[in-house]
C-alpha cells in the first residue's frame, strides 16, 4: 500500500497542475478572443504611409481618421539632460526603401551622420502597428547613438486639435502613465517644473541614467512600466505606444507623447535590435494591459492588480 500511495500521490499532483495549466490557457485564449473581437467590430484595417518625415496611419474609424507620427525626430547623444539640445542631436536622414501596395507595410532606413544606420520594418496589424529595428554600426568608430524619439500627435485623436482649442495643453488630461503599479492621468502627482527647457515632463526608465534624457522637466519617479497612452475624445479608443529597450517616456509641448526607444550607443561594428508597437485599440484598459505584457514580458507585469 504504501508503493501505492507513494506511486499515486505525486501522479495526483501532477494531474492537478496540468488542470491548472488547461484552465490558464483558456482563459488566455478567451481573453485574445474577447479583445480581437472587440478590435475587429470597432478598428478598420489600418493603413500605413510616410513622406517628409511623417508617418501616418489611416482607418476610417479612428478619431479624425488619422494618426500622425514624426518619425523621427531626433537620434540623441547621451548625457543630454542638462545641455544644449543643438548638441545633443546627431543628424540623420529618412529614406522610403518599400511599401507595401495594400498600404499595410513600409521600410524605411535612417543614416546618421556618425555612419550608423537603422532599419525600419512597420507593418500594420488587428492592434494597431508593429516596429522591428535594427541597429548597424557599420563603421570603426564607437556612435554615440544613445536614443531616438517617435513623436507622436494626439490633438486630433484626444478632440484638443489646433482648430478646437487654443490651449495646446488641454489634451494631457485624456493622457496617462503608470505610477505605484496604476493608472496615472497627467499631470500626475509631484509634477516637475523647473529644467533647461520647459515645459513638458520626462519619465526616465530605471535602466537609464538620468543625466542621459530629455532636457525637460523630470519626474523624480521612475514610471511602473514603458506604457504612456491617451482616451479619444468619444471614450471610444485608447491610443498608447511601448518600446523595447526604452529610454523615457514624455509628454511634449505640440501636443504630442512619446516613448522614446534606447539604442544604448554602438561599438564599432555593433549590430542591435530594437521592437515597440503603436496600439490602437477599444477602450478596455485592462485588455490593453493583458495584451501590453504579452508583447513586452521584459516589462512590469500589471496582472499583479494595476487597474
Amino acid at each position: 500500500m504504501k508503493c501505492v500511495a507513494a506511486i499515486a500521490i505525486p501522479f495526483l499532483l501532477v494531474l492537478v497542475s496540468l488542470l491548472h495549466l488547461c484552465a490558464a490557457e483558456e482563459a488566455f485564449s478567451g481573453h485574445k478572443a474577447e479583445f480581437g473581437e472587440k478590435v475587429m467590430q470597432q478598428s478598420n484595417n489600418f493603413k500605413l504611409s510616410w513622406d517628409a518625415s511623417i508617418l501616418t496611419v489611416r482607418s476610417p474609424g479612428l478619431p479624425g481618421g488619422e494618426v500622425k507620427i514624426w518619425y523621427l525626430e531626433a537620434y540623441c547623444r547621451p548625457g543630454s539632460s542638462d545641455r544644449n539640445w543643438h548638441e545633443t542631436v546627431i543628424g540623420h536622414k529618412t529614406e522610403l526603401i518599400k511599401a507595401s501596395g495594400d498600404g499595410r507595410s513600409l521600410s524605411l532606413r535612417c543614416t546618421l551622420k556618425d555612419g550608423v544606420t537603422v532599419d525600419h520594418v512597420i507593418e500594420a496589424d488587428s492592434t494597431g502597428v508593429d516596429f522591428r529595428l535594427t541597429a548597424r554600426n557599420p563603421t570603426s568608430r564607437e556612435s554615440e547613438a544613445h536614443w531616438a524619439q517617435p513623436c507622436i500627435r494626439v490633438g486630433v485623436f484626444t478632440g484638443t486639435g489646433s482648430d478646437v482649442i487654443d490651449d495646446k495643453y488641454a489634451y494631457m488630461k485624456h493622457c496617462f502613465i503608470y505610477l505605484d503599479g496604476k493608472q496615472a492621468m497627467l499631470p500626475t502627482r509631484d509634477w516637475a517644473t523647473e529644467a533647461r527647457y520647459t515645459p513638458g515632463q520626462v519619465w526616465v526608465s530605471e535602466r537609464v541614467p538620468r543625466e542621459d534624457v530629455n532636457p525637460r522637466p523630470r519626474h523624480k519617479d521612475s514610471p511602473s512600466n514603458g506604457l504612456i497612452g491617451c482616451i479619444s475624445a468619444d471614450r471610444k479608443w485608447i491610443l498608447a505606444t511601448a518600446w523595447e529597450p526604452y529610454q523615457e517616456l514624455f509628454q511634449g509641448v505640440i501636443r504630442c507623447i512619446h516613448s522614446d526607444f534606447r539604442i544604448g550607443g554602438l561599438k564599432a561594428g555593433e549590430t542591435k535590435t530594437i521592437r515597440g508597437k503603436l496600439y490602437l485599440v477599444p477602450n478596455d484598459i485592462s485588455a490593453l494591459l493583458k495584451q501590453y505584457t504579452i508583447d513586452f514580458p521584459e516589462h512590469v507585469d500589471l496582472a499583479k492588480g494595476d487597474k
